[in-house]
């Protein structure tokens, strides 16, 4: 697909994901609209026939999400920001009659008459009080978004406006969140940005400031709940990082209080922290450099 993006700016491939028998792609056409295709697999796991699944209008050239995960229910997940600027605009993060600023979620079907139907339990799937792709509202720019394999948890990654990064959990035992209203642009964080607390409001599990006491940083970069095996002491804890600030952090939650750590790791132009097939893992840098993390 490399003649049909371009890869700048908050624009480009911003998300695969695969469940074995398709590989889903998130990318941004020449136009700046994401776009959601699959590509069948062979047995050798080659990408074949194509299928394009969806097609998101984007107002602005930031805040595009892009992440892309297969669920543990087996669903295609797709996080969708909210159409960029600032400020939210359009008051896409409080409007679920937009996809914009959304967790979306499909079980796509390429090749079939229609590219997708939808959860029966998505919140809205009979389209009447808001588009029936969408699991959850509230997101700013999620960025990036994860299930924890053992607990099936969800942990989103939302980037903030001014004052506020965010990390977001949704329980697996709650569904992962399915209806939830993460806040924007009502909120930023905990904090009230343009009005009260909305219905289903869910704060995030953890915040940290633009300034001021640390950690601190501009712009969050999601990433993994460890379930590796070389780093006993990282076992069920969620690592990320600050793309400004080039540090990797840890927090975990124990006896219900959330445990920062700093992982003291410096990775310039970190974009997302993901795990190999054994739950070892990677970081990756705007720069081009897939990095493991090991044991110090």
């Amino acid at each position: 697909i490399s003649a049909e993006t371009t890869a700048g700016g908050e624009r480009g491939l911003l998300g695969i994901a695969t469940d074995g028998d398709n590989l889903y792609v998130n990318y941004t056409d020449l136009d700046g609209h994401t776009n959601i295709d699959a590509f069948t697999l062979d047995t050798d796991a080659r990408p074949q026939d194509r299928h394009h699944l969806l097609l998101i209008e984007q107002p602005f050239g930031n805040h595009n999400g892009g992440g892309l995960a297969i669920g543990p229910d087996g669903h295609l997940y797709i996080g969708v920001g909210d159409g960029g600027l600032a400020n939210d605009p359009l008051g896409a993060g409080q409007d679920a009659r937009q996809l914009l600023g959304s967790l979306l979620r499909i079980d796509p079907t390429p090749g079939a008459d229609s590219p997708y139907e939808i959860p029966a339990d998505n919140p809205y799937a009979d389209g009447v009080d808001g588009q029936p792709e969408i699991f959850a509202i509230g997101l700013r720019n999620p960025w990036r978004f994860s299930f924890d394999p053992i607990t099936d948890d969800l942990w989103i990654a939302d980037v903030g406006q001014n004052q506020w990064e965010e990390i977001d959990l949704l329980l697996g035992a709650n569904g992962y969140g399915r209806g939830a209203n993460l806040g924007w642009n009502l909120r930023e964080g905990t904090t009230e940005f343009t009005g009260p607390r909305p219905e289903g409001n869910v704060d995030p599990v953890f915040e940290y400031p633009h300034a001021g006491s640390a950690p601190s940083g501009c712009s969050v970069s999601g990433g993994q709940v460890y379930r590796g095996l070389a780093i006993p002491e990282l076992i069920g804890s969620y690592v990320f990082g600050d793309y400004c600030e080039s540090s990797v952090w840890a927090i975990s939650i124990v006896d219900g209080t959330v445990v920062f750590r700093d992982l003291e790791i410096e990775i310039r132009d970190l974009v997302g922290i993901t795990a190999d097939p054994d739950g070892e893992l990677l970081a990756l840098s705007l720069g081009g450099d897939i990095i493991r993390i090991v044991p110090g």
